[in-house]
């Protein structure tokens, strides 16, 4: 007969069921409190670098919301300022609106410090142009103002741009026509929001440099670009027909055009 090996039967005593809850209570105790000396002595170890980083990313995120009410803020403050400043250009009060776009000029962010460059420097242009003799010293002003737009990395583009056309337009007389063609070509281009504009001085360029081979096509282009003013497509349709190229895409519009004038 085969032997059987005899199992621990479970005991229905209940001071050995007590002795052996007693025991997992201890075993227990024992357990969490191994692991509450290991969470004390990683708190102890890493307590202080955790938190601190803790304190210095709130300091950041404070800083971060605080600079960035504050742009918000100054943004609101300069446009309010900006459209002040506009109104009393347009009620022909400049002497009231100087003092506003001088401040902007000064201390506006870099989008609002180049549209006050360039309203002041157009301001200083129309008052050198006011009279019989243009003011010489109030136009150099003038073109200095457009310069230091154009020149200014941190200004839009577009502001550059714009500077660099109304600087070159105010200097084209005393300046080489290579030196106008080589500033302004990047710009008279189709597609360009400048075209018209830098394409007519470099047209003009062309023409001082007695290159009609390159002013003709570029008047045509211009006189039958949509996108340019209408002003700008009038004269270049002129020029680029007294070259011998025709730049009439629709005569009945120009017809109608020229007889609406």
């Amino acid at each position: 007969m085969a032997l059987r090996p005899n199992r621990p039967q479970p005991s229905n005593d209940p001071r050995a069921l007590a002795r052996a809850a007693q025991g997992d209570v201890f075993a227990r105790e024992v357990d969490d409190a191994l692991r509450e000396d290991e969470a004390l002595n990683a708190l102890r170890k890493w307590g202080k670098p955790i938190g601190a980083a803790v304190v210095l990313g709130l300091v950041a995120l404070g800083g971060w919301l605080w600079y960035d009410n504050h742009q918000a803020s100054q943004l609101g403050k300069q446009s309010e300022t900006m459209t002040l400043a506009l109104d009393q250009v347009e009620a022909d009060k400049v002497a009231a609106a100087n003092p506003m776009l001088a401040g902007l000029a000064k201390d506006g962010t870099p989008g609002y410090r180049a549209a006050a460059q360039l309203l002041q420097a157009g301001l200083t242009q129309d008052a050198a142009q006011k009279g019989d003799r243009p003011d010489a010293a109030k136009l150099d002003a003038a073109a200095k103002g457009f310069a230091a737009v154009s020149a200014d990395s941190k200004a839009p583009q577009a502001y550059r741009d714009l500077a660099t056309i109304r600087e070159t337009a105010l200097r084209f007389d005393a300046m080489p026509p290579q030196q106008v063609v080589d500033s302004l070509k990047p710009l008279a281009v189709p597609g360009n929001p400048w075209f018209g504009s830098a394409g007519e001085l470099v047209g003009l360029a062309y023409l001082k440099q007695g290159r009609n081979d390159l002013a003709g096509p570029l008047f045509a282009a211009m006189a039958k670009d949509k996108t340019v003013p209408d002003s700008i497509r009038r004269r270049a349709r002129q020029v680029a027909g007294s070259l011998g190229i025709d730049a009439v895409d629709d005569v009945s519009a120009v017809m109608a055009q020229a007889q609406g004038q």
